[in-house]
């Protein structure tokens, strides 16, 4: 029996992914998540073979600690769930395999997924008997990728962003400005500025809601 845990924040497509595979005689839906923190208590409660993780999810509110190392880093709570891929890889011994979902095809994405130590990376809208059968695939030990995203990824290549610049970039895509970025960050503003000025450069853009624009379209951020 395969223990599997969702981790969705949309309901309705979690509620009809949680009926369809509990109609598997091999799968077993432990339990289902809306946002990174319950996700992350969710797997050090369950201990779940598979875990199906939403790539855009809240983060909510910081998880408690089942575990030693159940709460996230200094109380941090992950902000997507290729972060929490990456959070349950660092934290502990054996962690579930891990497909990583996502609604939007960005070939980004999957190189970070990859690098953060999922073993599987698919599109919402894959037909369900594809799902299952990557389900398997992943319990027993093999990497499933979905084909048009594994041609863009090689297409698109890495990120050309530093992981600082990366950081800003993510801040300013809420909005934030320079001032409140810096300060969050703890760096001087000359400093946020000039790792935005590098970033339009390295995605040759003239402002930095291009620079976002790009990044995101990509899934670097």
């Amino acid at each position: 029996m395969i223990r599997l845990v969702i981790a969705d924040d949309q309901h309705i497509l979690r509620s009809g992914l949680v009926a369809l595979l509990r109609l598997e005689s091999d799968i077993e839906v432990v339990a289902e998540t809306a946002d990174c923190a319950g996700t992350i208590r969710a797997v050090h409660e369950h201990t779940p073979d598979v875990l199906l993780l939403d790539v855009q999810m809240p983060a909510g509110s910081p998880p408690g600690a089942p575990h030693p190392d159940g709460g996230a880093p200094d109380g941090a709570v992950p902000e997507d769930g290729i972060e929490v891929a990456r959070h349950l890889h660092r934290t502990m011994e054996q962690p579930p395999r891990i497909i990583v979902l996502t609604t939007f095809g960005r070939a980004g994405y999957l190189r970070r997924t990859m690098e953060a130590g999922a073993q599987g990376f698919m599109v919402k809208d894959t037909p369900v008997e594809r799902l299952v059968d990557a389900i398997r695939r992943v319990h027993q030990g093999l990497r499933v990728v979905d084909p048009d995203l594994a041609a863009q990824s090689l297409a698109v290549g890495p990120s050309p962003l530093t992981a600082k610049e990366t950081e800003i970039l993510r801040a300013a895509a809420q909005g934030d400005s320079t001032a409140v970025i810096a300060r969050s960050l703890f760096l001087s503003e000359g400093t946020v500025r000039n790792h935005i000025s590098s970033a339009i450069g390295k995605l040759q853009v003239s402002t930095r809601a291009d620079a976002v624009r790009v990044a995101t379209d990509n899934g670097w951020l």
